[in-house]
């Protein structure tokens, strides 16, 4: 049995990869991993993940430059859940030009934004919006 086969892969054959900063620990986006990209990913040390708006693989960091290297991958106690150990290339994983996707808290009944965009999206990306 191949290592891949151990991960349960959802109904659409994804399953949800977390990136986290590999110095802070800091949670910086989640995203959906297939097997290509998965098996990409631990071949090159280079994050790949599966677009399900695009409906394609996605190399991060493919038109930002902002690409994530991977030290470490882990799967959780389900088997349905990747945890990608990274550096990330530019400081900045959101395509809101941020450094983490996660940039909003719920303070009081309402999503505050809490980090400041590092980069205008529209300097980073052709369409300006990084997707």
């Amino acid at each position: 049995m191949s290592w891949l086969d151990e991960v349960r892969w959802d109904d659409k054959g994804l399953v949800t990869a977390i990136a986290q900063d590999a110095q802070t620990q800091r949670v910086l986006m989640v995203a959906w991993m297939n097997r290509e990209s998965l098996q990409l990913t631990a071949d090159t040390g280079i994050a790949h993940y599966w677009s399900r708006s695009r409906q394609k693989l996605w190399k991060k960091g493919e038109e930002s430059g902002h690409t994530q290297t991977v030290h470490e991958l882990r799967l959780d106690c389900d088997g349905d859940v990747i945890v990608l150990q990274i550096d990330q290339a530019g400081g900045m994983a959101c395509h809101t030009g941020r450094e983490s996707c996660l940039y909003r808290r719920l303070e009081q009944g309402e999503w505050v934004v809490t980090d400041p965009v590092l980069k205008d999206p529209a300097s980073i990306y052709a369409n300006g919006t990084g997707h």
